[in-house]
């Protein structure tokens, strides 16, 4: 099927008064959550005239509106991006047009996907007839996944969302005050996704993600009705930076690169920071994660994202050798032989509040020495009230602040007056 959505039927060229920009300041993240960053001025894509060509030379990327008057010796996009820790995409640039390929949306994928994203005003090039093309910079986004929500905020495009998955995951504090006053519509997910409402909204963009399972997965039915969707792979990762580089393939979306990249360099830089101030520990405290669901207990890889930050926040994870990137099963034995004498446990789950709930969902976690000593933490500590756990939304676009809890866990030596934000105790 083809899914190109063609660029003259748009009709979207815009003039566009050009500018140059003399100078633009970014703030970077502050605190444990995701800071707005101000919308690029329009005129953010500024062109000037080489005086001795006469050639419009782009010193910044175009972020609304369209070329006017393409010229095909012209870079459109002089502000580019490319992952430095995330392997799951990669981007090729063109002087009007970029290739996006995702190379592992799915645990087990045996298939890429590559979206061309042409610059509005500039012609489609030839050769792509059945790959997804999408305007860019796009003037209006929906988001089918919470994690693209810090994203859109911190690349100060939210102005352009309107329409997310479920209204109760969201915890994104400007998200939720647009969804009070009635300005998103709720789309849904997986086969139960609302086309209709989409089609009501009419976004230049559709976000999502997949399992790579029929059963679940939202893609196909947006594909079935011809609607512009993408998908984001960042939950694939094995690093905590490498899942937060996604913000990099959104702003791609919305010319936004040379913002994203700032931002996260900011990130990536904290981090840095948090990791090598527990680098020098002496010694690192055994730490065992997840529960058992019907005997059967999922523990994260040794090659995972968790297993990295337990190992930059100055832990021993008990599964550290093992060579898997996703979780393990094991059985309710075999972790209770490994983990009995584990000195923290980190159980990331939703529905632990206390102590209490810990033995009330299995009599056996009492003789757990982590349980006996009270050092079990829950990464729950911040839901909304219907049970959006903000951790899996404003802490996978902040994993400098989820490593700051972590050590202040492990080592509250090196962190003393750090508040934890997304984990608690459970006592």
């Amino acid at each position: 099927m083809n899914f190109s959505w063609a660029i003259a039927q748009k009709g979207r060229a815009v003039k566009v008064k050009i500018v140059l920009i003399i100078s633009v300041m970014l703030p970077l993240f502050a605190g444990c959550v995701v800071a707005p960053i101000p919308a690029a001025d329009e005129a953010a894509a500024a062109a000037m005239t080489d005086a001795s060509s006469g050639t419009p030379a782009f010193e910044a990327n175009l972020t609304s509106g369209c070329v006017e008057g393409y010229d095909p010796s012209v870079d459109y996009f002089p502000q580019k991006a490319s992952p430095d820790f995330a392997e799951g995409w990669s981007v090729a640039y063109h002087k009007h047009y970029k290739l996006l390929t995702l190379h592992n949306p799915w645990r087990g994928a045996e298939q890429t996907f590559e979206y061309l994203l042409v610059q509005c005003g500039t012609p489609v090039p030839d050769g792509y007839a059945d790959t997804p093309t999408i305007e860019v910079p796009v003037g209006s986004v929906a988001a089918l996944t919470s994690t693209v929500l810090p994203h859109l905020q911190a690349l100060g495009m939210l102005d352009r969302l309107v329409a997310v998955d479920r209204f109760d995951y969201i915890n994104t504090t400007e998200v939720r005050e647009l969804i009070d006053v009635g300005r998103l519509r709720e789309a849904g997910t997986g086969t139960g996704v609302n086309t209709e409402i989409l089609i009501d909204v009419d976004p230049e963009l559709i976000i999502t993600f997949a399992y790579g399972n029929v059963d679940f997965d939202t893609h196909p039915k947006l594909e079935e009705a011809d609607l512009p969707v993408t998908l984001t792979a960042g939950y694939m990762e094995s690093s905590p930076l490498g899942r937060t580089e996604w913000i990099k393939t959104t702003a791609l979306f919305f010319n936004q690169e040379a913002m994203a990249s700032q931002v996260f360099s900011g990130i990536a830089a904290r981090y840095g920071e948090m990791a090598a101030l527990a680098a020098g520990v002496d010694e690192r405290p055994t730490v065992l994660v997840g529960i058992a669901r019907r005997e059967s207990w999922r523990v994260p890889g040794g090659q995972s994202y968790f297993a990295r930050y337990i190992a930059d926040a100055g832990g021993s994870y008990l599964w550290q050798d093992d060579s898997s990137t996703g979780s393990v099963p094991l059985s309710m034995e075999t972790v209770f032989e490994a983990a009995s004498e584990a000195e923290i446990w980190l159980p990331n789950t939703g529905s632990w509040f206390n102590a209490g709930d810990v033995l009330a969902a299995d009599e056996r976690y009492g003789a757990l020495a982590a349980v006996e000593h009270g050092s079990v933490y829950n990464n729950n500590a911040r839901l909304n009230e219907w049970g959006g756990n903000d951790y899996w939304e404003t802490g996978v676009a902040n994993p400098d602040m989820v490593l700051a809890d972590l050590i202040r866990i492990f080592h509250p030596e090196l962190l003393p007056e750090h508040e934890l934000n997304w984990f608690h105790q459970l006592q």
